[in-house]
């Protein structure tokens, strides 16, 4: 691939067809790749990988018709140092990306979203607006992060799980009062192909089995499995975060 220099960002790499809007600033070791789009007054730090085809700073769409539409003024995007974004990733104005998160390829983050540091968030995971993760997460491939959800630190939500936030399933204008995401207090886990009811809270360290359809909340440190979820034992000792190493956070 052909890179190039520009005078007004030293010590970052262009590749071709790349879009810089105004007001924009990128620190210096950052590599964009071709056909990035970098929207107004976005921020990029340092030594950041941006691949192919990486939107940074989109503007939401706005359809009368959303539960979730809103006329607030978003700031813009802002990306810290050390980050790798995939190929095709969206990260929308309003987004804050820690330093040493991976956003992999095929995601979305919204808009009033913030990811905590060295967080992973895997191959095509759609994180909605109004969301907050933590330091240390892991999102792995195909998870559906629904609007105003919370994932605290060193959490882990394997492939194709799917948070939900209405309850009334788009009917009614009673819905509009009790929509609320999934909370995840720290430390807790999520097995492949789990759905959580709106506004569940999973506990500390608590693990919900794969598969499992989440109606009630999680007790800390407690592991449910089934259809609804149901306690079938507590979480062992050596599986606690307490045990495990910084590095792996207990979940990765």
């Amino acid at each position: 691939m052909t890179m190039t220099f520009r005078s007004e960002y030293p010590g970052v790499l262009f590749g071709r067809y790349v879009v810089i809007g105004e007001d924009v600033t990128i620190g210096p070791g950052t590599v964009l790749g071709n056909n990035v789009v970098v929207h107004d007054g976005s921020s990029i730090g340092c030594n950041v990988r941006i691949d192919d085809g990486v939107v940074i700073g989109k503007e939401p769409l706005r359809s009368r018709l959303s539960a979730m539409a809103s006329d607030v003024d978003l700031e813009p995007a802002s990306i810290g140092d050390e980050v790798l974004i995939g190929t095709h990733a969206v990260i929308y104005r309003g987004a804050t990306v820690g330093n040493s998160v991976l956003i992999a390829d095929l995601a979305t983050v919204r808009e009033q979203v913030t990811i905590g540091e060295m967080s992973i968030i895997g191959r095509g995971v759609a994180v909605e607006n109004m969301v907050t993760i933590g330091r240390r997460c892991k999102i792995e491939t195909g998870a559906y992060i629904t609007a105003m959800s919370s994932i605290g630190d060193f959490c882990f939500v394997a492939p194709e799980v799917t948070f939900t936030n209405d309850n009334y399933v788009g009917r009614t204008e009673e819905r509009f009062k009790h929509f609320k995401g999934v909370t995840m207090q720290v430390g807790s886990r999520i097995g492949a192909n789990a759905t959580v009811l709106p506004g569940m809270v999973i506990g500390e360290d608590a693990l919900v089995a794969a598969g499992s359809i989440v109606t009630k909340d999680v007790p800390s440190r407690a592991i449910v499995m089934g259809s609804p979820a149901r306690v079938i034992r507590q979480v062992p000792a050596d599986q606690l975060l307490s045990a495990a190493t910084p590095r792996s956070g207990g979940s990765q």
